[in-house]
């Protein structure tokens, strides 16, 4: 399933070039094999549904009664509910678009240990948000869950506080997805670090036989 990100990214055995280079310091940017790769997609996935859960929130997620005038939010009138689903899609839109840049350049970086960084800070930004969608939407599907039809007499902006709900829950997976395959990555990163290191001092710890007497 990850084999386009492999394949860009693959050790070359067959010269010392190959082995050298690490799949790294490639060249110019490739847009189509960017697009063909597995965390592309993942990216964009996540991106889109934080735009989606930002939107509902903002335009349909603060409702007030016909007798008052001060609007609250649609989740059992929880500011913090609203707040937090603002919070996190807004950051997932940054997040997103910080990370398809690091996925843009990653295979220029010549230095091993550079990369190996930037997969790691991604793995680890990936899981966070995992789990943060995790707790976005276990709040606000309980507070969905708490809120009372008479504080919503027009069942206004329920659309939009369920959608908001459900892709929170997806944005689970589709960050976890990216977090996977950013482990996997870190995998074949490390074994280039190892690899190159041994590459680069194998002829400081050869020893030279002395040739044997007849």
């Amino acid at each position: 399933m990850i084999s386009g990100s492999q394949d860009q990214e693959r050790v070359m055995y067959g010269s010392p070039q190959g082995i050298s280079a690490f799949g790294a310091g490639t060249g110019a940017l490739d847009p189509l094999t960017l697009i063909q790769q597995p965390h592309t997609g993942l990216r964009v996935a996540s991106w889109l549904f934080s735009l989606v859960i930002l939107g509902c929130v903002v335009n349909e997620g603060y409702i007030n009664r016909p007798d008052e005038v001060e609007q609250f939010c649609i989740f059992n009138r929880n500011q913090n509910a609203c707040s937090l689903a603002v919070g996190l899609g807004s950051l997932g839109l940054v997040s997103c678009v910080l990370f398809l840049a690091v996925d843009a350049c990653l295979p220029q970086i010549s230095c091993v240990r550079h990369r190996k960084r930037a997969v790691l800070a991604d793995l680890c930004t990936s899981a966070c948000w995992s789990f943060m969608w995790f707790v976005g939407f276990c709040f606000l599907a309980n507070q969905w869950q708490e809120s009372k039809s008479e504080d919503n007499p027009l069942l206004a902006g329920g659309d939009a506080a369920r959608a908001a709900i459900a892709f929170s829950f997806f944005s689970i997976f589709t960050w976890g997805g990216l977090a996977l395959l950013s482990l996997e990555r870190l995998k074949r990163v490390c074994f280039e670090e190892e690899y190159e290191e041994l590459f680069t001092h194998t002829e400081t710890h050869v020893r030279v036989e002395p040739p044997l007497s007849c």
